[in-house]
């Protein structure tokens, strides 16, 4: 079977990948990377929602196995944790670097040699977590992995709260993209992240992820290659929700979307705050949520306990 060759290698080749960094990199000048829009001059240290500057912070990286095993295969999604976020979910687990940033920054040439580091490594894929307020310095990082030889996928791994225009930039630049959809309430959505408009942004923008990359594609190891693979974490006390992000992939997207249906919540940061978030799923919550979603068709649901 002939290796499968990344998007971003193509656009290299063509330098369409230059052009697709210097578009980027405008945004930055009135920020509009997410959907929150912000418009400040990030080059000139204006922070918005986010919080995040003119350069990128990354956390930690390293070969990560708890991901899905499409991803993981046998040795590892090549994962690169990026601080700061678009979203303020009262329950994030993670809220020390999301919501209190640590790490260093970094530059895009740093970048590209920490991917070169996790290819070399053997990882099946560059796995870019909370990419979304980095994404131009994050591109001008594969522009400059891709001279270097950089040829694996990348995984755009985040909580779904994209700017329509900005994801269209990515069009294959992208190999995979993995969305978490929580809420199919825009109220609740606004309550518990603090987002706008929180399922209508997540509907628009999950389209067009779906229609640059399509159906997840697999090699004939069972490692992704290619596509859409779309998280759905079950929340208490929100069964209806969803039913209807179920409703939304099934009518909306394809049959054949992969989804992973999760029950790992757990009340963190603030969640004590709100009652009716404050405690674990339960499990005739849980196995509401996948029957329903065998009901409907669905034929790739991965069911995390």
């Amino acid at each position: 079977m002939n290796k499968y060759i990344p998007g971003y290698v193509n656009l290299y080749n063509s330098d369409e990948l230059k052009n697709r960094v210097e578009l980027l990199r405008q945004k930055l000048e009135s920020c509009t990377l997410c959907n929150h829009k912000c418009k400040v001059n990030r080059v000139n240290g204006e922070a918005g929602f986010c919080g995040a500057g003119e350069n990128m912070v990354i956390t930690c990286y390293g070969a990560h196995f708890g991901e899905e095993k499409e991803l993981v295969g046998t040795e590892g999604s090549g994962t690169i944790f990026f601080s700061y976020c678009t979203m303020r979910c009262v329950f994030c687990q993670n809220y020390d670097l999301s919501h209190y940033p640590q790490g260093n920054e970094e530059s895009p040439e740093r970048l590209s040699d920490i991917m070169m580091e996790l290819q070399e490594k053997g990882c099946h894929n560059i796995n870019l977590v909370s990419p979304t307020h980095f994404i131009p310095q994050i591109v001008e990082g594969i522009y400059i992995a891709a001279q270097k030889g950089l040829d694996i996928p990348i995984v755009y791994n985040t909580g779904g709260y994209e700017d329509y225009d900005t994801i269209k930039l990515l069009d294959g630049v992208i190999d995979m993209y993995m969305p978490d959809i929580k809420f199919a309430d825009n109220h609740k959505g606004f309550k518990y992240t603090k987002c706008k408009n929180y399922f209508d942004a997540a509907k628009i923008t999950t389209k067009e992820m779906y229609r640059q990359v399509g159906d997840l594609k697999v090699d004939g190891e069972g490692i992704a290659t290619k596509g859409l693979l779309l998280r759905h974490l079950v929340m208490p006390n929100n069964v209806e929700d969803s039913k209807n992000i179920i409703g939304f992939i099934k009518n909306e997207l394809s049959k054949n979307t992969v989804v992973n249906i999760m029950r790992q919540y757990t009340p963190m940061h603030k969640a004590c705050d709100f009652p009716e978030i404050s405690r674990k799923v339960e499990v005739e919550e849980f196995k509401e949520v996948v029957e329903y979603a065998k009901q409907l068709g669905l034929k790739r649901l991965i069911i995390s306990e």
